[in-house]
């Protein structure tokens, strides 16, 4: 079985001066501006990046629930950011890491255990499989 979602980006016209616009087959998303001054100057909109970023920390933060609760922990809260760091090369530009920073409450859990089980879901989220790059877990562990 294959799950399929999808996402489109329009962009005209052509080089710095264009416009684009991003959307979601959910509507998550729909006609939402990027461009070339959202991505390298201070444009309002999105850029491939911060999506790319909230993508990689919503799939590690939902398989890290999932494994938690298979390890029978019930009560908590996670919170993930991911910085995405896109360096100029001579080539253009590459997407070089992914920074996963991870603030976890769970009750009864041990930080070694936890450690474990972060690094596991960090390893196998599917967006983390994906993703060609480095990727980096620091995280902020309170039991409760």
């Amino acid at each position: 079985m294959s799950i399929v979602k999808s996402g489109s980006a329009t962009y005209k016209p052509l080089g710095k001066q264009g416009k684009g616009s991003i959307s979601t087959e959910t509507g998550a998303l729909s006609n939402h501006p990027y461009g070339f001054n959202t991505r390298f100057e201070d444009g309002k909109g999105s850029n491939p990046e911060e999506l790319i970023g909230a993508a990689h920390a919503s799939c590690f933060t939902m398989a890290l629930s999932l494994a938690l609760a298979d390890a029978g922990y019930e009560d908590g809260e996670l919170k993930t950011t991911a910085k995405i760091s896109l360096d100029k090369t001579d080539d253009g530009y590459e997407i070089s890491q992914s920074a996963l920073t991870l603030n976890a409450v769970v009750a009864d859990i041990t930080e070694d255990e936890f450690k474990q089980i972060a690094q596991d879901a960090k390893e196998n989220c599917p967006v983390s499989q994906l993703l060609d790059t480095k990727i980096t877990l620091e995280f902020n562990l309170t039991a409760e």
